[in-house]
Formats: C-alpha cells, structure tokens, sequence
C-alpha cells in the first residue's frame, strides 16, 4: 500500500476519533509532513514502539496501540486458554494520551477475553517491569516515550520474566502487529463495558507496597544509611515524570532525611516545561537542581527520566560547583562501592558477577576484575541483561550483583527486570554517604577511582537522520563502515573488529572468529591501548550512535584522545 493510499484509508474513515480528523485535516495542507505521516507504519521492534504523537501510520495514536495490542492479544491467543488468563500488567507514565492508550490496550485485550491490570494513575517502567513478575501475568505494557521530548510517547511490551520481550519472542510478536491490516478497524471493548466487563482490574497501592519491601533490599549498609541519612544532603528532580512517588518513599524508607524535590519539576506535566528535554543525560535537565543545590549546599544532585528507568547526577567539585557525571562514571562509583561494600563484609559470592553493554566503558570491566568478578558483555539493551540474570537463575553459574548500560540505566536486585532509576537514586544516596562519612565527595570518589585503574574517558555522538532519507543514509554509513573497515583511528592500529550482524571477530591479522550474541546491527573497533570506537544506529530514535572509549595516564590525556577520535568520526560522517 502506498503512503497516499494509507491517507485515503484514513481521511474516508468515518469513524475516525474526532480530534484526530481535525489534525488529519490541518495536516493534509503540508504534503510533506503529510507523507512523513504514512511513508511506513511506526516501527515496532525489540523496543516496542516510540513516535511522534498525532495522525497516520507513522505516528503514535490509538489506532498504533490498538494495532500493537491486537497483534499481542492474537500472540497471546495461541498460547492456550491458561497462558491466556494469567493476562497483561499495565502502566504508563506523564506524557499526552498516557493514560487513554494504556485504557485503549486493555479494551483490545478484553475483546479477546484477556484480562488486564492497570495501574490507577501513572507509574514508573520499573515498577511494571516488577508488577508481571509480582502478578504473574504472562506479558506486560508500558506506555511511555522515556526521555524523548513531549511531542513523542511510546508503547513497550514485556514478557513473563519482567524483561523487555527478547529478539525471538518480539519477532513474533512483531509478525502479530503486522497482520493487522487495517488499524483503523480493530475491534475493542465498548466503554460502557469496561466496568462490568470483569477483564479489566484497577491496581495501584498494593503492588506499590510490595515493590518498596524488595527494595530494602537495595540498601548494603543499613548502619551507614541510618548514621549518615541526616546529614547527606540530596536534590532529587523526577524532571515532570513518575520517579516522585516511588522515589520519595523508597528514601524516607531507607533513612535519608535531607533530601529536597526540585518544586517545579516535582508536578507531572507532558509538557515538560521548566526542561527543553527531560533527559537526565543532558547538562540542562539540572538547571533546577543545580540552582537548589547551590543554595542548599547539596552533596548530590539527582534526576530521573519521565519513566524512571534512567538516573543522572551532578555531584559538587571542590570549588563548590556541579558536574554532571557520565552514566559510565556513575556505574564505575556504583559497581566500586558494591564490591567493596560486599567483599569487607565477607559477602561477595565466589561466583560475582557484572553486567554491562558492549558500548559502555571497560572501567567497570577493570574494578569488577581487581575484586575477582566476573565482567559480561552483553548488546544494547537492558533485555539482555535480564536474560542473563534468567540465566544464572536456572544453570547457577554466576550470582548477579549489578546490571548497568552507558545510557544511564542501571539495576541492583534482579526482582526488577529493566533498568531501575528508583533502585539507583537509593544506592547513590548510600555511595554519597560512604564518602561523606569519610569527609569526601562523590567527585573525590570518582578521582579515587580514576587514580587507581586509570583515567578511562567516553563520548556518545549521536547524529540525528529523520524521515525516509534519514532511514538510508543511516544504512549507507554502516555499509560504508562494512565495506571499508579502518585499520586505524588517529595513528592507533585497530587489534580487532566485531561484527555483530554478522558475528564475526577478526583480528589485525585477519583471523576470524565467532561471536555468539544475537545478532545486531552494530560494528566495535578494539584499538590499542585500551581504546575502542562503536557504531550503531538507535533502535527507538532516528539516530546513528558513535561511541567512543580511551584510557590515559591524566584526564587531560583522555581528554585529548576523546577530541582526536571525535574530529575523526565527524570527517568520517560528513564524508
């Protein structure tokens, strides 16, 4: 089908929801945001869904979800009656239309007399990521853009171990979705049904409750907390989103007493409006913060994405000013203090083990060796690493002792399944402490840490390709890369290349070996001392990444190769 005639299919419709014709209307007097609109239907892979909010194919509206669920509930009916009935956990966070398209996934549900638990208002992703596992339902939705701007929301799904649904699983599911021809026309319960239907049950309080029990769990010294909790000082900014509730509680649970919520950003608000991007990788999330902790004398700043699976912090120099860390450097003082924490304890398990991604930096890879742990690398995408954690489950090879991704995403207890920012802010405030109590910060910390395993340094670009140009070029790139792989960057010989596509690892030599990851579309070049260069493109956003990692004998020289590679890959791209 055409783009034109996906337009056709939806300006004749009559049916159509009302605000959306009018936007249909507006839009059909600008053919080239029109056809943007239609071009393809919104991608549905292994991390569901994201677009921009509005009319078509190409965008995320209640016909997108209901198509998406559709394809679900068809899934979920060739699983068997049983499977059927154990249903589908819904959340969803701040964003427009939030709590419409996760009552809209229910009613398609329900026309298959699958039942579903939504929560009563919004809720991070990992506290639904917790509720599959703590209601045992088969798969769960999470209605939620994460830190993309306001203009976007998204749509994940999640399986029965609380995971996002690994690559085997969203493949079928994804040939489901696509088999749903006519979005506009599936069918869903009638509003007047949904009360008395008895397939859609409200939740909220009881599940929150239990997932603030497991996250005692979090806390590795209890002592520490209680000794120190009065005098740590904390902002924390949910920047508009759900990390608020849960994040609140979890603190005062724990013993942190001086903590302080940035009042503007502590209101949920889709339109995010004291932030141009509610994304706590950017420096700018923590103008508020910053502004609060000056005056406050904070010792940590710390900010969670709209669905508070993602945690920044800017901790205080010596000259009393903040800098934002990297989701790297936050990892490195989180992984530092666990197994340190665990090893004076006469608690760290002989089979310890660290989860990574293979774009984040080998800091980590290097403290989890000094404590005799074990470093996995796995893909993007914190699925991976609950498939890991399922892993240890059942063969017992490795105890998990922490999970994190660049991306500022990290996990400390496996009863969660996805990146965890609530779990996160509670170990932060606990490392702030341990620090404190010794008269330092996280800052002096970090340059601990740097001092004894080397000054590691890493730079994510990420260069933005929208549209159906923007597909190509990004395939033009890695194909360029593919077809032309360097021997060098910047006069330092590449030792080895991985191909995840096509998992092969050859080495300067020519050597080929093989990889045994799933496959994905991402190229690692290892160059020497310790350095190495990354490609991939997004899988949620119309970008193609470049991740950059080094180690030097100062900051400054990291620094320096940092800038060098980066001049690099620019020549490269503009090519």
């Amino acid at each position: 089908m055409s783009w034109e005639q996906a337009y056709q299919q939806w300006a004749n419709e009559e049916n159509l929801e009302e605000n959306l014709k009018k936007q249909l209307t507006d839009l059909s007097q600008d053919p080239e945001k029109l056809e943007d609109a239609f071009y393809a239907p919104l991608e549905f892979g292994t991390a569901g869904m994201r677009g921009i909010l509005g009319p078509g194919i190409n965008r995320m509206n209640i016909y997108t979800v209901r198509q998406a669920t559709e394809g679900l509930a068809r899934f979920m009916d060739t699983q068997g009656e049983e499977t059927k009935r154990r249903g589908v956990a819904i959340a969803y966070d701040s964003r427009h239309q939030s709590p419409e398209f996760a009552m809209e996934a229910a009613k398609t549900l329900a026309q298959h007399d699958i039942p579903s638990f939504v929560f009563e208002s919004l809720r991070p992703t990992p506290e639904l990521s917790f509720a599959v596992r703590h209601l045992n339902t088969f798969a769960g939705i999470m209605v939620t853009a994460s830190h993309n701007p306001a203009a976007y929301n998204g749509y994940k799904v999640y399986g029965e171990d609380g995971g996002q649904m690994p690559p085997a699983d969203a493949d079928a599911l994804t040939k489901y979705v696509r088999e749903v021809s006519n979005p506009l026309k599936v069918a869903v319960l009638a509003d007047d049904e949904v009360e008395t239907s008895g397939l859609i049950t409200i939740i909220g309080e009881e599940v929150d409750k239990a997932y603030l029990e497991e996250i005692k769990a979090v806390t590795i010294d209890q002592e520490l907390v209680q000794t120190m909790g009065k005098d740590l000082k904390l902002v924390f900014t949910p920047l508009h989103g759900t990390g608020k509730m849960l994040g609140e509680r979890a603190l005062q649970q724990a013993g942190f007493e001086q903590f302080m919520l940035v009042p503007e950003q502590a209101v949920a608000d889709p339109d995010f409006t004291t932030v141009q991007s509610p994304n706590p990788e950017e420096h700018s999330a923590f103008e508020y913060a910053i502004r609060l902790g000056e005056k406050e004398g904070a010792d940590l700043l710390i900010a969670t994405d709209p669905d508070a699976d993602r945690l920044g912090a800017a901790v205080r120099q010596p000259d009393g000013s903040y800098k934002v860390l990297t989701g790297n450097q936050i990892g490195a003082l989180m992984i530092q203090y666990i197994l340190e924490a665990h090893q004076s304890r006469g608690t760290l398990p002989e089979n310890a083990a660290v989860l990574k991604s293979i774009v984040s930096s080998e800091l980590p890879a290097a403290i989890a060796e000094s404590y005799g742990a074990t470093m996995i690398n796995v893909l993007t995408g914190f699925k991976f690493i609950a498939e890991k954690i399922h892993q240890f489950e059942k063969d017992h090879s490795h105890t998990f002792m922490f999970g994190f991704e660049e991306s500022y995403g990290y996990l400390v207890k496996p009863f969660v399944r996805d990146k965890d920012a609530i779990q996160a802010l509670l170990l932060l405030a606990e490392v702030a402490a341990f620090y404190k109590k010794q008269g330092k910060t996280l800052y002096d910390g970090l340059q601990m840490i740097f001092e004894k395993y080397g000054y590691f340094a890493e730079k994510t670009i990420s260069v933005t390709m929208s549209g159906q140009e923007g597909s190509a070029k990004i395939a033009a790139l890695m194909k360029k890369f593919r077809d032309h792989a360097p021997s060098e960057f910047a006069g330092a010989k590449v030792l080895q290349t991985e191909d995840f596509k096509e998992l092969t690892k050859t080495d300067s030599a020519g050597r080929v070996e093989k990889l045994t990851t799933p496959p994905s579309d991402v190229l690692k070049y290892v160059l020497e001392e310790h350095g190495w260069v990354a490609i991939r493109p997004s899988g949620t956003e119309p970008k193609i990444k470049f991740y950059i990692g080094v180690k030097g004998n100062s900051a400054q020289e990291a620094q320096e190769k940092i800038d060098t590679y980066e001049a690099i890959i620019k020549s490269m791209t503009e090519e």
